[in-house]
Parts: structure tokens; sequence; C-alpha cells
């Protein structure tokens, strides 16, 4: 429901770093303005939803919500920290930066958390930091249960592969994280990426859902 409010966002912005640098002294004051706006508007999303995150985690603190996921059971008592919701927000809005510190916090005071690391790896991932990426991934990979995340780190791994120039690795990875979950979308869309040479790779789309 908030698509269109950021693709008006999205549209005044790239009008402004598309005309900004030739634009007159008024015209680049006005832009400014419009810049500034942006900003206020940006800083208060932010703000009120890390504000919902946390009501969420405290209300799940007090309510047994069930989850669809085989990775989080009653003992995952790290995603009632304030870290761990901050971190998720901040995952939502594509604040991989601010989201890694988060998840980082999380995983020194519960270093086993699966779910915590693989927020952090993805968020690595994001950041085109793909050395501590796949150091947190292939951590997690012999101890995930769940096919889905498998697939997963599978899928992401395959991204690096293609990041670091060896497409065909990345393919076998690919096609591992279709055997462990054929309906996840990613790999078969990374795989005709790799196979055609164009195209943008696709990871962490799920993640959210193995809440």
């Amino acid at each position: 429901m908030f698509q269109h409010v950021f693709a008006e966002m999205n549209h005044v912005l790239d009008e402004i770093m598309k005309y900004y640098p030739t634009a007159q002294e008024a015209q680049k004051h006005q832009m400014m303005q419009k810049w500034n706006m942006l900003k206020t508007m940006s800083d208060a999303i932010i703000d009120e939803w890390l504000t919902f995150e946390e009501k969420m985690g405290e209300f799940r603190q007090h309510v047994e919500v069930p989850s669809t996921s085989s990775i989080v059971n009653e003992s995952s008592p790290e995603l009632e920290l304030n870290a761990f919701v901050r971190g998720q927000g901040y995952f939502r809005l594509l604040m991989f930066g601010q989201a890694a510190q988060q998840f980082s916090q999380v995983i020194r005071e519960y270093p086993d958390s699966l779910l915590a690391r693989m927020y952090l790896a993805m968020a690595h991932l994001h950041l085109e930091e793909t050395k501590e990426a796949q150091r947190h991934f292939q951590w997690i990979l012999p101890l995930a249960k769940s096919q889905k995340l498998k697939a997963m780190i599978y899928n992401a791994l395959g991204c690096i592969a293609v990041k670091h120039g060896n497409a065909g690795k990345a393919q076998e990875f690919f096609a591992l994280a279709l055997q462990c979950d054929p309906t996840l979308p990613d790999p078969l869309i990374n795989l005709k990426v790799c196979q055609q040479n164009c195209g943008q790779l696709q990871y962490g789309s799920q993640l959210i859902s193995l809440m």
C-alpha cells in the first residue's frame, strides 16, 4: 500500500539527480528544498517503521505467534531482542549497513542463531561484502535443516560465484538450490541470468517468509 508513495518519492529524486548538475542557481535552490522534503519524509518513515517493528516484538513476547518456519522454534529468544527487531526493520527498508550492525549485535549474544546469521550474511551480500557473506553462509549450511533455508544459501553462494566470475560453479549452486526447494523463484531467475549473461541477480527475497 506504500508503493505509490515510494514511487512518487523515487520519481522526484530521479528528477533531482538528473537535472541538478546543470541547473541554474534558482533551480538548484528549489531542488534542494525538494531534497530536504524527501529526507524528512524518509527519516519519518524509518522512525515510524522501527517503532512499529518494536511493538510487533513486544506483542510476540506476550502472545504465542505460530511460526511457518522450521528454523524458528520455541527456543529462539534472540527474536525478542531489540537489535533483532530493528535489524529486520532496516533489512525490509533495504538499509543493509544498519541491518548488518544490528544482526552483528545479535550473534554476539546468540552465536548459534541461524536466522540472525542468515540475515547478517544476506546484508553483507547486498553490501557486496562477498567474503564476509560467504563465511556466514558456509557456517550455516551444515546446520540447516530447513530445505528452504538450504535453497536460499545455495542460491546466495551461486550469486557470490557469479560476482567472482565463476559462472560454472554458480550454475551448480543454483541447481542445488532448486533441488532443495523447487518452489523458490530466485535460483531459476539466476540460472537464466547466468546463462544469458544479462539481467539482475535475485537473492534474499524470501528471507522474511522464514519468520
